[in-house]
C-alpha cells in the first residue's frame, strides 16, 4: 500500500525500522562491522572502568592498598615460613609487624606536628617580615628604574599626620547630645556535652582508622590466599597454557614484590637522610618531614621536589635571613640525585619498566582518579599493569602502551624506516644496533627479514612497482653507507679473520625481485671484508637478450639471490643452464631468504634446479663462496 511505502518497513531479521527513500523504495540499512562492534565495546568497557574507579574509590583505594602490601610482606612471609613457621602465623606477625611500624609512625608524626604548631605564631611572624622586606625591596628598585626611565625625580613622599598626643582619634564617632554610646555585647559558647566533645576528637581519626582496618584484614586475607587467588587469575586470562600462565604469574609475583621491596627501602633510606639533614640543620621537626620525604618520592620525577617546598619555607620562617634556606634547598638537591642516579641503579637497575611518558600520564590520570593517594600510587599500580600485560597475553596492550620496550622490533622498526624513505632514522638505528653484534648479523637478523616483510606486500599488491623501487634505493643507501663500518667488539658470531685470495672472483647476480638488489649489495659487501674479488651484477644483465654480452671468465662462484620464489623455480633453473653455457665449471650458489624456503628442504626441486650449493642465510652464503674458492686450483696465496 501507498501509506506502507511512505512508512518504510521493519526488517523482520533485525528489529531494525528502515525509512523509505525518496522513491518510494525502502532504504538500505548499512550493516556495522565487527571490528567497529569491537571498538565500541571496547570504548564502553573503559568509560565503565574509569566511572567504577572515579566512584568506587572508597572501596578501591584500600583494596589497592592491602594489594601493595602483600607484596611488600610477601617476602617476609616466605622467610618466616622458611625457618619453620605455619603459613597463617607467618602472615599474622608480618601483618602486625607492618602495624607497629604503621603505628610508630603515626605517632612520631603526631608528635612533631604537635610540637610545630607552638612555635607557629612567632614563624608567622618572621614571614610576614620577610615578605615585608622583599616587598620593600621590589618596590624601591620599581621606583629606581621608573626614575631613570622617566629622567624625574621621585616625588616626594609626604607621611600622614601624626596624631595629637590625647586627641580624639580621626574616624572616632562623634556623639550627639542625648545619644548613648554602643555597648559591647560577648556572646558566650553553650555548655558543650562529652559526646560533642568525643565526636569531635574522634571523627577525624575515624575515616584513616576505618580504612587502615580494611587494608590490613584484606591483606592478611590476600596473603593467606595466594595461591587461590592466583588459580582464580589464571582461569580468567590464561586457562589454555596452564604451566606457562603459571610460571609467569608467579615470575610476575616475585618481579613485584622485589621492586616494591627495594624501593620502599630506598625511599625509607632517602627519608632517613633527610631526616639527619634536617636535624643537623636546626629545622624543627625533622622526622616528620624525612617521613613526608620518603612517601612522595614514590611520586615519579616530581614527589622529592614536592618535599623540599615545606621544610624550606619552615627554614624561612625560623631564620630571619637565608642560610638556613640555602641549606635545605642543598641538602635536597644534593641527596635526590645521588638516590636516583646511584643508589637505584645499583640496587635495581636503571630502568623501572615504564616510559617516561607513560609515568607521567599515569600519574595525572591516578590524581585526577584518586587525588593525592593516586599520586603516591600511580607508579606502583602502573608498573603492576605492566608485567601483568607481559605475562598476560590478553593483557599485552598494557605492555605495549606503558612498558619501556619498543613498540616494534627491530625488523619491524627498519622496514617503517625504508617505507617512510627515511634513511638517516634507518642508519641510526643500525648503527645502536651494531654497537653488540657484527655487520653479517644485522644484515641476516634485520635488514634480510625486513626485506622479506617488503616482497611480501609487493606480492599482495601493498606497494606498487614504483614504490618498491624507491624503497630498493634506500635499502642501498644504508647498505653503502655502512660498508665502512668497523666493529669495536663484535664479539661471538663474527666472520673468521679474512684470508686473500689470489685468483678467483664472486659474481653477485640479484634476482629478478625488485629488493633482490639489495640482498646482492649485502653479500658483495660481506665478502669484500673477506678479501674476494667481487662483482656485482643486475638482473637485466643476465636475461636471455644480454646475457651474450656478458664476460664470466675470471668468474669462479656464482651466487644468485631470491627473497620470493614462488611455485616451480622454471626461471631459476634456465637461468643457470645460460650461466652454465657462459662460464663451465662455476660453482653456482643459490641464496633463497630468508630459511626456510621449500626450496632448501626439497631435494626434488634441487636436483631440477641444478645449483651446487643452497643456502639461506647471508652467513652461509659467504661461508659457500669462501670455501669454493678455498677448493678452486690455485686460489689461495701461498
Amino acid at each position: 500500500m501507498k501509506g506502507e511505502d511512505l512508512a518504510g518497513y521493519t526488517d523482520v531479521s533485525t528489529g531494525v525500522r528502515a525509512p523509505a527513500n525518496a522513491a518510494g523504495g525502502a532504504a538500505q540499512v548499512a550493516p556495522v562491522s565487527v571490528p567497529e562492534i569491537r571498538s565500541l565495546l571496547s570504548l564502553a568497557v573503559a568509560a565503565v572502568v574509569v566511572a567504577a574507579l572515579y566512584f568506587g574509590q572508597d572501596v578501591l583505594i584500600p583494596i589497592t592498598l592491602a594489594v601493595l602490601l602483600s607484596f611488600v610482606l610477601s617476602p617476609l612471609v616466605d622467610l618466616l615460613q622458611r625457618i619453620g613457621l605455619w603459613r597463617a602465623p607467618a602472615v599474622i606477625l608480618s601483618v602486625l609487624a607492618a602495624l607497629g611500624v604503621m603505628a610508630l609512625v603515626g605517632t612520631l608524626i603526631a608528635s612533631q606536628a604537635t610540637s610545630l604548631t607552638v612555635n607557629a605564631p612567632s614563624y608567622a611572624r618572621t614571614i610576614e617580615s620577610k615578605v615585608q622586606g622583599v616587598r620593600t625591596f621590589a618596590l624601591d628598585r620599581l621606583a629606581s628604574v621608573t626614575r631613570e626611565i622617566g629622567g624625574r625625580k621621585a616625588a616626594d613622599v609626604v607621611a600622614p599626620n601624626r596624631a595629637v598626643p590625647g586627641a580624639a582619634p580621626a574616624d572616632a564617632p562623634v556623639l550627639t547630645p542625648g545619644e548613648r554610646r554602643p555597648v559591647l555585647v560577648e556572646l558566650a559558647q553553650p555548655q558543650t556535652s562529652p559526646f560533642v566533645i568525643a565526636r569531635t576528637i574522634l571523627q577525624p581519626i575515624l575515616g584513616p582508622l576505618e580504612t587502615t582496618i580494611i587494608v590490613l584484614v584484606v591483606a592478611i586475607f590476600v596473603l593467606l590466599q595466594k595461591e587461590d587467588l592466583r588459580d582464580r587469575f589464571i582461569r580468567l586470562f590464561g586457562s589454555t597454557d596452564l604451566h606457562r600462565t603459571t610460571m609467569a604469574m608467579d615470575d610476575a609475583g616475585d618481579r613485584l614484590s622485589r621492586y616494591f621491596l627495594s624501593q620502599l627501602a630506598v625511599n625509607t633510606c632517602f627519608g632517613i637522610v633527610i631526616t639527619l639533614g634536617l636535624w643537623a640543620i636546626g629545622i624543627p621537626s625533622p622526622a616528620m618531614w624525612g617521613i613526608l620525604a620518603g612517601l612522595l618520592r614514590f611520586v615519579p620525577y616530581i614527589g622529592s621536589f614536592l618535599a623540599a617546598v615545606a621544610p624550606i619555607a619552615l627554614a624561612a620562617a625560623i631564620d630571619p635571613g637565608w642560610t638556613l634556606v640555602i641549606w635545605t634547598a642543598l641538602l635536597f638537591v644534593i641527596v635526590e640525585p645521588l638516590t636516583g642516579y646511584v643508589v637505584e641503579p645499583l640496587l635495581y637497575g636503571h630502568s623501572t619498566g615504564l616510559s617516561p611518558v607513560s609515568v607521567i600520564v599515569a600519574a595525572v590520570f591516578w590524581t585526577w582518579i584518586w587525588g593525592p593517594i593516586g599520586l603516591i600510587l600511580s607508579t606502583p599500580l602502573t608498573l603492576c599493569l605492566v608485567v601483568m600485560g607481559r605475562h598476560v597475553k590478553s593483557l599485552e596492550f598494557f605492555d605495549v602502551l606503558l612498558g619501556d620496550r619498543p613498540a616494534l622490533s627491530a625488523v619491524e622498526s627498519f622496514y617503517q624506516r625504508v617505507l617512510a624513505d627515511n634513511p638517516d632514522e634507518a642508519l641510526a638505528q643500525a648503527e645502536a644496533l651494531l654497537a653488540d653484534r657484527p655487520l653479517i648479523d644485522y644484515y641476516d637478523g634485520v635488514i634480510l627479514a625486513g626485506l622479506k616483510l617488503a616482497a611480501e606486500d609487493e606480492a599482495r599488491g601493498t606497494i606498487d612497482r614504483d614504490r618498491a623501487l624507491r624503497m630498493s634505493r634506500t635499502m642501498l643507501a644504508v647498505i653503502d653507507d655502512l660498508h665502512d663500518h668497523v666493529a669495536v667488539d663484535p664479539g661471538r658470531g663474527a666472520l673468521p679473520d679474512p684470508v686473500p685470495y689470489s685468483s678467483g672472483t664472486v659474481a653477485c647476480i640479484a634476482g629478478r625481485g625488485p629488493f633482490d638488489e639489495g640482498v646482492a649489495a649485502m653479500l658483495a659487501q660481506l665478502l669484500t671484508h673477506q678479501q674476494v674479488n667481487v662483482r656485482r651484477i643486475g638482473h637485466d644483465a643476465v636475461s636471455r637478450e644480454a646475457i651474450g654480452g656478458l664476460d664470466l671468465s675470471a668468474v669462479s662462484v656464482l651466487i644468485l639471490s631470491y627473497i620470493e620464489l614462488a611455485g616451480t623455480p622454471a626461471h631459476l633453473r634456465y637461468l643457470i643452464r645460460r650461466l652454465r653455457q657462459r662460464a663451465p665449471g662455476v660453482t653456482v650458489i643459490v641464496g633463497l631468504w630468508p630459511e626456510g624456503e621449500e626450496v632448501l628442504a626439497n631435494p626434488d626441486i634441487q636436483r631440477a634446479v641444478g645449483a651446487d650449493h643452497y643456502v639461506g642465510s647471508l652467513r652461509e652464503a659467504v661461508e659457500a663462496a669462501t670455501a669454493a674458492l678455498a677448493e678452486a686450483p690455485a686460489a689461495r696465496v701461498a
